[in-house]
């Protein structure tokens, strides 16, 4: 734990110092058989990949940003009189760019008493910890630097919150990992929370493809950054451009597939990982998912996780949601 000097900032850190549990996890992911190769998305995510992912919310082709931004910008004061809120606690929070909205209505009504934002990147936390204090002077921020897959028991307890979880980052969730998460923030949460969820909805498919297929190759860009963060982090000697983006929708589990595709046969060492891998031409690896819900599928696995949909909110087109559930 670590108080910044001459602000209200606590920032605790849980993820692994050091690169044992990304060596794991690419241990795991790459050395199953061709077909079934994937890594996890969380570490798209370093300082590099952070401000990648920032530039796409802004691309023309990828309306989740806007049309989310959208619902908030219209809903927030509603929701903090509604849930009576007066902390707010955001899981992958990144920038806090998609919680202005809540912050303002809060800070305008009297109503916040502490922000707690929550990432996997120690960098993003402490720079949005400065900026917020710098925008709201004398707000409380505790930080969480962490993996909302395993450390949300680390959340700073309190009362009245409102823990927002946006930008659709539970459709990267598997089934079984959605399941699991919806649980632990019902555990967290007290008689007075509430949750807001972001969810990506479904729609036409050339709308969802495009989204993942930028003209400008941001999001390429994006996807190629985890061979990055392998290379730098376990001495791997991947060979970023003897590989392709690929981003196509999957009807049956209804989400968009991230997948990089080696363009002719790959050898590649990671000696970080104590591994040796082949890959054959065109072979792809899977890096993310992103799940598009129906409001049935979502009243369901809140219920499920023992939640309880008081609202649901869209922008005029439907293209995005947003859920306010409530523990039951």
């Amino acid at each position: 734990m670590s108080a910044l000097a001459e602000r209200d900032i606590t920032i605790d850190s849980f993820v692994d110092a050091g690169a044992g549990s990304l060596a794991r996890d690419v241990r795991s992911g790459l050395g199953r058989p061709p077909g079934e190769r994937e890594l996890q998305p969380k570490y798209l995510y370093d300082e590099h990949g952070s401000e990648l992912f920032d530039r796409i919310t802004r691309l023309p082709e990828y309306y989740p940003t806007r049309c989310e931004r959208a619902i908030l910008n219209r809903q927030a004061p509603g929701l903090v009189e509604t849930t009576g809120a007066r902390e707010l606690v955001e899981l992958g929070s990144g920038t806090a760019s998609k919680t202005r909205a809540l912050l303002y209505a809060m800070a305008g009504a009297g109503a916040l008493d502490r922000y707690v934002p929550f990432d996997v990147d120690p960098s993003v936390v402490e720079n949005c910890a400065h900026e917020l204090t710098d925008l709201y002077p004398g707000l409380p921020v505790h930080g969480v630097v962490g993996d909302f897959q395993h450390h949300l028991g680390h959340v700073p307890a309190g009362e009245r919150r409102l823990i927002a979880f946006l930008g659709s980052t539970i459709g990267n969730l598997l089934p079984s990992e959605r399941g699991a998460f919806l649980a632990g923030v019902r555990e967290m949460m007290g008689p007075s929370d509430r949750f807001l969820l972001g969810t990506d909805l479904l729609k036409e498919v050339g709308v969802l493809e495009a989204a993942y297929n930028d003209r400008e190759g941001v999001t390429a860009a994006f996807n190629l950054n985890v061979l990055r963060v392998i290379n730098r982090e376990l001495g791997a000697d991947f060979d970023l451009e003897a590989f392709e983006h690929v981003a196509t929708f999957d009807p049956g589990p209804s989400w968009v597939e991230l997948r990089l595709r080696a363009r002719s046969e790959q050898r590649v060492s990671i000696p970080g990982a104590d591994l040796e891998l082949t890959l054959a031409p065109g072979e792809e690896i899977r890096t993310e998912v992103s799940t598009k819900f129906t409001l049935d599928v979502l009243a369901r696995e809140l219920a499920s996780a023992g939640m309880e949909l008081e609202a649901f909110f869209t922008d005029p087109a439907g293209m995005f949601g947003l859920s306010l559930a409530a523990p039951v």
